[in-house]
């Protein structure tokens, strides 16, 4: 974090600053090591192991927080007689179709005994996450149907043989839970991560003697979890260690997805992903016809408690943002216009078909495949093949660049690819809303006009709507209905100035603010006073279903409560802690979701210390110092009566209301390679499994394997040296908007490997000399930095080395450098289809790559005046002359 997020670690280092304890585990140890009270080394790929022997501590300790845990989860829930856990099929559950390499959870009886809807297992679950539906003809849920809640009547009460209080049935969450993580002892975790026993032990006593009433814990992770094999699963353990803990739900507990880019969090709000809508709603899929009526997708898709029960208020309330006065009652709201999702379009399986010459042209905006893909040379390969490419970007990035200045490319003169290159705004050249790690939007005001021809994003796809709105104007096709029918009225009602009052010049920008108000939500039924407009609504509790409600992202709900009032861009500070008016953190403007479980089940603060939010008898509603996730006037006691639906099936003592039975789920039937986390290898490791020796690496990933995407399958005696990629604060992502920046150069200027000084004798390789890494899809140069930061592991009795590369270099901008992401491989988790760049097997030698290195693209700035700055040594002047000066 104090590497990739600096700017949000001041939080982190203020809170030691006031007694915090903070803890690092990491294969490398980063400037965020150095500034942490403990650090662990652990192998890269050895998370889950980690993680699961924390579990195992926890539990075999008793260190659990045992009301918390009875009251708020499903400990207690029975799982069908049916399910096996790996712990009985040597590595895997039960229901798995090794012809498809994916499980099959029904078959496999992963859901809850007699209970309903409520935690059934998914139909047909498989590897592919929806587009095994398209692919492999097998039937089965995505989006919130995974949480075994759809196909199904109203659930039945959980009680009786559903649940066992005391946590003594065998096939109870608890005990199978305590068999799952047995086996992942202090020692195994030693031998499997290659950190001492001592060093495990020592955080395990402080998770738990820092947890529990009095104190919570927070964990925070980034892409050192995201970019697995597993990936998915990791998080989970971090969750159910979370929920052990009492640590979800309370302040300084819960777990903090760091994000990469300003706004990741937001493109995933109102989705950028091609299987979801915005509020993270599931796309339409062309199967089976469950999806092909508005009915049957609400039926297939929706949920019959919990929060989820609003589903079909949502979705129409989309359609209506979206089409208007045209979505009507008798034509589902324009349903059968959203595009149905008919193959699988996540970027790695679609680089895969594009370099195989499936695709004809694509639009690139602010992202750089060729230089940041997984596997970058294939994604390079792939445009290659393309008719035509658009790129949107700050610079002439590798993607803009490939076809001429790839030193691993054919002559430009054999690529066909015709690329259009529009300049883009900076971040300073236009306004938009950013929505951070903590669900928090706020609003970015536009400080001066982009230069020449630049325009931003939204200009750009918001004037092509217009465009293609005007070409297809007179096209009676149904299959254009959907563009013609869509609400595109964006512009300034006059005018906008600059912060310095004059006006701009860019003509045709969109007015953000009309936007962001779609996505908050009007009533079409009623008119604003003083707008003369449709009124906006307070919050999703507003929506309706019957087409008098218009809502373009249901989270986002009450981000734009009135005219005049952009929550997003309030600034106020107070004393409260908790900002309630700095920005808008959706839903509702919620600082911790789910802080009904800060309470206990009867109401009360776990303690005073810890008080957020509370049950008051005397005003009979939740009151806090944080807004209630809760139903206001649900009293502790309540309790579903037979038969109940909605948030009515939800007891007054359960937290978690977007659950289908309000509680934290320590077992989940939903997750597409396993109701609970395994250790797996990662798909390219010198080493097997010792925990589970039938089954290397997770038997659920998903493989693109070709002449451009050669696999190294564990065990690899070939590529014996592990290697993980990583971040500079100097540089971002891939370089695009760095590499360019002869300031920061400066500071990083070179592509480097990190590597342990043991490792570097071995291969008489010198500090400060050149390198070579290779892997089965490639082969790069390096700068060596030897370093004590990278340490051997001794894993099962051998020596394991690793090393780190900056992910930052390429071919394009003012310096350039071998990529180290043309090392890793093109490999997809079956949940999310997220890459594995984080673990992964190679070799190194001493010396250079033959042949011509790349050239740099762009000169560098100069100086305004190399004049010395008075009174500064040598070593601080602009020019920087380490190792010259004094």
């Amino acid at each position: 974090m104090a590497e990739a997020q600096p700017v949000g670690f001041r939080w982190p280092m203020e809170a030691k600053e006031k007694g915090a304890t903070l803890i690092h585990v990491d294969p490398r140890f980063t400037r965020m090591s150095a500034v942490c009270d403990v650090y662990v080394g652990i192998r890269s790929g050895s998370d889950i192991a980690f993680l699961g022997g924390l579990v195992n501590c926890v539990l075999s300790n008793d260190r659990w927080f045992h009301e918390y845990v009875l009251a708020y989860t499903n400990a207690s829930t029975i799982i069908d007689e049916g399910f096996r856990d790996t712990e009985d099929l040597a590595g895997l559950f039960s229901g798995f179709d090794a012809q498809d390499d994916a499980y099959d959870a029904q078959q496999g009886h992963w859901g809850y005994e007699g209970s309903g809807d409520c935690g059934r297992a998914p139909e047909g679950g498989s590897k592919h996450s929806s587009q095994a539906k398209y692919t492999k003809g097998r039937h089965g849920l995505h989006g919130h149907g995974i949480d075994g809640n759809a196909e199904a009547s109203p659930s039945e009460d959980m009680a009786g043989e559903t649940v066992d209080p005391t946590l003594q049935n065998p096939r109870c969450v608890m005990q199978i839970l305590r068999r799952h993580f047995a086996r992942y002892t202090p020692e195994v975790v030693s031998e499997v991560c290659g950190c001492t026993v001592e060093e495990f032990l020592r955080v395990a006593e402080l998770l738990c003697s820092n947890s529990g009433r009095e104190r919570t814990t927070c964990i925070a992770y980034a892409l050192g979890w995201t970019q697995h094999t597993t990936g998915v699963q990791i998080i989970r353990t971090a969750g159910i260690l979370q929920l052990l803990l009492g640590n979800v739900g309370r302040p300084g507990g819960g777990i903090m997805a760091l994000r990469g880019h300003s706004t990741i969090q937001g493109a995933t709000d109102v989705s950028t992903l091609y299987d979801t809508l915005p509020g993270y709603l599931p796309q339409p899929a062309a199967y089976d016809g469950t999806h092909e009526t508005l009915s049957s997708y609400i039926e297939h898709e929706g949920m019959h408690t919990g929060g989820w029960v609003n589903f079909s208020k949502y979705i129409v309330s989309l359609l209506k943002a979206w089409y208007g006065d045209a979505a009507t009652p008798d034509n589902d709201f324009g349903f059968s216009w959203i595009p149905r999702v008919d193959a699988d379009y996540s970027a790695l399986a679609y680089f895969d078909r594009m370099s195989k010459g499936g695709v004809k042209g694509y639009f690139l905006t602010g992202q750089n495949p060729a230089g940041g893909g997984p596997n970058a040379g294939l994604h390079r390969a792939g445009l290659r093949n393309l008719e035509w490419l658009v790129v949107l970007d700050w610079f002439e990035t590798e993607s803009a660049l490939f076809w001429k200045n790839d030193p691993t490319a054919p002559p430009s003169s054999e690529i066909k690819t015709e690329v259009f290159f529009i300049p883009a705004a900076a971040a300073q050249e236009k306004e938009g809303s950013l929505t951070n790690t903590q669900r928090l939007l706020q609003w970015h005001n536009k400080a001066l006009d982009p230069s020449g021809d630049c325009r931003s994003d939204a200009w750009f796809l918001y004037n092509l709507g217009k465009r293609l709105k005007q070409l297809y104007a007179s096209s009676t096709d149904p299959k254009d209905q959907a563009l013609l029918n869509l609400t595109w009225n964006y512009d300034f009602d006059e005018q906008p100035r600059l912060p310095d009052g004059t006006p701009s010049r860019i003509e045709g920008e969109p007015d953000l603010e009309k936007v962001l108000m779609e996505l908050n939500g009007h009533r079409l039924d009623e008119t604003d006073p003083h707008s003369g407009r449709p009124r906006l609504v307070s919050g999703f509790s507003e929506l309706k279903d019957d087409g008098s409600t218009a809502c373009g992202c249901w989270v986002y709900s009450g981000v734009f409560p009135e005219p005049g009032r952009n929550r997003a861009n309030e600034r106020k500070i107070t004393d409260d802690p908790f900002a309630p008016e700095w920005g808008f953190a959706w839903p509702n403007n919620i600082r911790v979701l789910y802080n009904r479980a800060s309470a206990d089940p009867e109401g009360r603060p776990w303690s005073e210390r810890k008080k957020l939010v509370w049950w008051d008898s005397e005003k009979r509603r939740w009151v806090g110092l944080d807004k209630p996730d809760f139903e206001l006037d649900k009293a502790p006691d309540y309790k579903p009566p037979p038969g109940a639906t909605g948030m009515a099936a939800i007891a007054g003592s359960h937290p978690f209301t977007m659950k289908c039975d309000g509680l934290g789920w320590l077992y989940s039937p939903g997750i597409k390679d396993g109701p609970l986390p395994t250790h797996y290898e990662p798909v390219e490791s010198p080493l097997g499994n010792l925990l589970y020796p039938k089954h290397e690496s997770n038997p659920t990933v998903r493989f693109f394997e070709g002449p451009l995407n050669h696999i190294a399958h564990a065990p690899t005696t070939d590529y014996p040296v592990v290697a993980t990629t990583f971040r500079l604060t100097e540089h971002y992502l891939s370089g695009p908007m760095s590499r360019f920046n002869s300031w920061l150069n400066e500071l990083q200027p070179e592509m480097f490997a990190e590597l342990s000084p043991e490792l570097a004798a071995e291969r008489n390789i010198v500090h400060g000399g050149w390198m070579t890494i290779r892997t089965a899809r490639g082969r790069i140069e390096a700068r060596a930095m030897v370093t004590r930061r990278l340490r051997p592991f001794v894993v099962e009795g051998r020596v394991v080395h690793q090393i780190g590369l900056p992910f930052h270099w390429a071919f394009a901008g003012e310096i350039v450098g071998s990529n180290a992401n043309d090392l890793t491989a093109l490999l997809a988790d079956p949940n999310v289809s997220m890459h594995e760049s984080k673990a992964f097997a190679c070799q190194v030698d001493a010396g250079r790559l033959e042949g011509h290195a790349p050239q740099p693209t762009v000169a560098a700035a100069r100086w305004p005046t190399l004049d010395p700055i008075p009174d500064t040594p040598a070593s601080a002047q602009p020019e920087g002359k380490l190792g010259h000066g004094k």
